[in-house]
């Protein structure tokens, strides 16, 4: 039996509120009521006005002891806005690029995290609204940039974020068709994420590849969750096989 580990995706929303609150700190609570091993986030804002100028990536790291990777998807002048990677794991940052975006401009985040002897490759992203616009991204996610890169066979691949994307969605599907839905992998029902306050879409999602099995994934679905963001964690636990 292999060992096991945690993971949580969770779309941030610049750490404002249902209520319209700012605060990176509830944020960092409800990730810490997760427990996660590894924390992928999205829509988290550095130096940004609207958002008090903090780091919003390192602010949460902190509260949580763990170290941040973070990609800007978007960056004017000083304000960044993106997508980002925290763990107490040892980390190595091996790409941060921006993905085919008309509208909104979209990245990814792939972070190198050794664990129980293995590599694991971790992606981190934000997909964007637009359908045709999530078909070239996914396109880019599974191509020689990024997953179709050539690993090592002591390699274990997870792919987490907002996707924007139900299961019947083209992207969704070609994605299916390279990793295994997590919540589908686990069995069961999967559970929607958004919006928070009454779920009814699973647009946040975690994948995995080949020599990782899913034990079982839950929405942290609390009050303070519904609260916190307009989406849900999604958290998944896995074991490396």
């Amino acid at each position: 039996m292999g060992r096991r580990l945690r993971i949580v995706t969770y779309n941030v929303h610049s750490c404002f509120g249902t209520d319209r609150k700012l605060d990176p700190g509830r944020i960092a609570e409800v990730i810490a009521e997760c427990d996660a091993d590894i924390v992928a986030l999205q829509e988290v804002d550095v130096a940004r006005a609207r958002s008090g100028g903090t780091d919003q990536a390192q602010t949460i790291a902190n509260h949580l002891s763990m170290v941040s990777h973070f990609h800007p998807a978007l960056h004017l002048e000083e304000e960044r806005y993106g997508d980002a990677l925290l763990t107490a794991l040892p980390t190595r940052l091996v790409k941060a690029d921006g993905l085919p975006s008309r509208g909104e401009p979209r990245g990814a985040l792939w972070v190198e995290v050794p664990f129980d002897g293995v590599k694991l490759q971790v992606f981190v992203t934000h997909l964007g609204l637009l359908g045709a616009e999530r078909v070239r991204q996914t396109e880019a996610l599974i191509g020689p940039g990024w997953l179709g890169t050539p690993m090592a066979d002591d390699t274990r691949i997870i792919l987490a974020g907002d996707l924007n994307a139900i299961s019947r969605s083209p992207s969704y599907r070609m994605l299916a068709r390279r990793l295994r839905d997590a919540q589908v992998d686990a069995g069961g029902r999967p559970a929607a994420t958004f919006p928070s306050r009454l779920p009814l879409l699973r647009i946040d999602h975690i994948f995995v590849g080949a020599g990782i099995a899913t034990r079982r994934t839950f929405v942290h679905d609390t009050p303070g969750a519904r609260r916190a963001s307009d989406h849900l964690p999604l958290c998944a636990d896995l074991e490396i096989v």
